[in-house]
């Protein structure tokens, strides 16, 4: 089914959107979720809970792209669950942020704070002007938190090369917070 129609059983409060996006989207959600967590019951729970959130925020958004914002919503989900699960600080978005501290120092405090949109916009900046192959590593590994393997593999290179362009773009992308004067 289309996700217009989709959207549309959302917006007529018609329960037949919960099983028509999971049907389309439930694996590609599943599989987000659990690359964050590592758990298949968590993110069991982070898809049901993501369709009970765009249950609730459909009445007032009209998503033209149900895919991305289904991913949203089980994305920041996920990451609330593997915060409140976690008390000690390791494994998958604890070594992502790890990264990402190369270019934006304390990424939790940064994203939290008030330039967070700005940040946003900066980094969808640096995004479009890399090419598809660099762009689509930098989402692999840091929306999806695929690992380096899996980045690889998704984009046909080799894992070094992926580790040095992914290196190489967090220095840019610091490099262009620092002329914007975030950093």
């Amino acid at each position: 089914m289309e996700d217009s129609k989709i959207v549309d059983l959302y917006w007529a409060r018609d329960e037949a959107a919960i099983s028509e996006s999971d049907k389309k989207y439930g694996r590609m959600l599943s599989s987000l979720s659990y690359s964050l967590l590592s758990s298949r019951e968590d993110a069991e729970e982070c898809v049901n809970d993501t369709y009970i959130d765009a249950w609730n925020s459909m009445p007032t958004a009209r998503p033209d792209y149900l895919g991305a914002f289904l991913s949203k919503i089980v994305r920041r989900i996920s990451i609330d669950c593997f915060r409140r699960r976690h008390t000690e600080r390791r494994g998958g978005i604890d070594n992502l942020c790890a990264e990402l501290t190369e270019c934006i120092p304390d990424v939790e405090e940064e994203w939290l704070g008030s330039d967070s949109e700005r940040i946003k916009e900066i980094i969808n900046k640096f995004l479009y002007s890399c090419d598809r192959e660099k762009r689509a590593m930098f989402i692999l590994r840091y929306f999806y938190s695929k690992s380096i393997e899996e980045v690889a593999l998704k984009v046909g290179s080799g894992e070094s090369r992926v580790k040095t362009a992914l290196h190489r773009m967090r220095l840019d992308l610091r490099k262009l917070l620092e002329e914007e004067g975030l950093l």
